[in-house]
């Protein structure tokens, strides 16, 4: 049954393929919990009990709430699973309560540092020092996810009119402009690939010295390393980068609706979480210039 549960994901619901392995990480390791202590339980016979039991023993394990929150989130949309294939008729997820979590402000690049690090920082004069600085150019332009990035495929841009097309969470497509110097630069990133790189049949734009796909780690160890050297910053991720490009496009006066389309947001209270950090920079600002301050 677990199986099929994962083509429902992967088929019905089309979640994304970082989606698709958290859920088959988070089910594996109940599944693995229910051997060891309740062997004479499978994952569909299961009840609140059970499920609690893992769920503390995950806590106990230091695990972050948000971690163990997205185990549980796995979890309610497998037994939905259940309930909906006629499986089990009641869902033992029902009772399981979320663990509360602090909020946090998204971390991001002060435009200083990321100015430095797109404007003066030499990259190499090879395929992966073009590619590497196309990517960095890439996320702070455009504020793409990781895995829309790795996926983008050339015959996704227009340079002529400087937008690129992306296929988002569940297969969700938006158009995102991108700034006139990217387009130069997407020119000789592929002119240095196609001359450096044996180029295989698959149309994605980013791609390993071997010619194959860039794949998720790869991207993300490009992106620290370049944020260790030219960044402040507490976190240094590929994300950071998007929070980053959504903050600074707040705090240059953009409309918080047009914000939600260009991240691909489903709902505003996903975009909201960004006013914060200009709230915070206006609050600053009004702190050392008011006199009654």
């Amino acid at each position: 049954m677990v199986e099929s549960f994962f083509n429902y994901l992967q088929f019905e619901k089309r979640v994304s393929k970082h989606t698709l392995t958290a859920y088959k990480t988070d089910l594996a390791q109940f599944t693995e919990f229910l051997d060891t202590t309740f062997p004479e339980f499978t994952s569909e016979q299961a009840d609140y009990g059970i499920i609690r039991s893992w769920i503390i023993q995950v806590v106990e394990s230091g695990a972050r709430a948000t971690s163990v929150n997205r185990k549980i989130a796995s979890l309610r949309t497998y037994y939905k699973f259940l309930v909906r294939e006629q499986v089990i008729t009641k869902n033992p997820m029902m009772k399981i309560r979320v663990l509360k979590t602090q909020k946090r402000l998204p971390s991001f690049i002060r435009e200083k540092e990321i100015t430095n690090l797109l404007d003066t920082v030499r990259f190499d004069e090879t395929h992966a020092g073009w590619r590497d600085k196309l990517i960095l150019e890439l996320f702070y332009a455009t504020g793409i996810r990781l895995s829309e990035l790795i996926t983008l495929k050339e015959s996704q841009i227009d340079l002529r009119n400087g937008t690129i097309k992306v296929l988002g969470k569940r297969n969700k497509e938006r158009v995102i402009p991108f700034p006139a110097s990217i387009a130069p630069l997407i020119k000789n990133y592929q002119q240095i690939r196609n001359k450096e790189v044996e180029l295989k049949n698959h149309g994605f734009l980013f791609v390993t010295d071997k010619g194959e796909p860039c794949y998720p780690m790869l991207v993300y160890r490009i992106v620290k390393q370049y944020l260790d050297a030219n960044s402040t910053s507490d976190k240094r991720s590929p994300h950071v980068l998007r929070h980053t490009y959504a903050t600074h496009l707040l705090n240059k006066g953009a409309e918080i609706n047009a914000v939600k389309d260009l991240l691909g947001h489903s709902s505003l209270a996903a975009t909201q979480v960004y006013t914060h950090n200009s709230i915070e920079k206006l609050k600053k600002a009004y702190d050392q210039a008011h006199p009654k301050a």
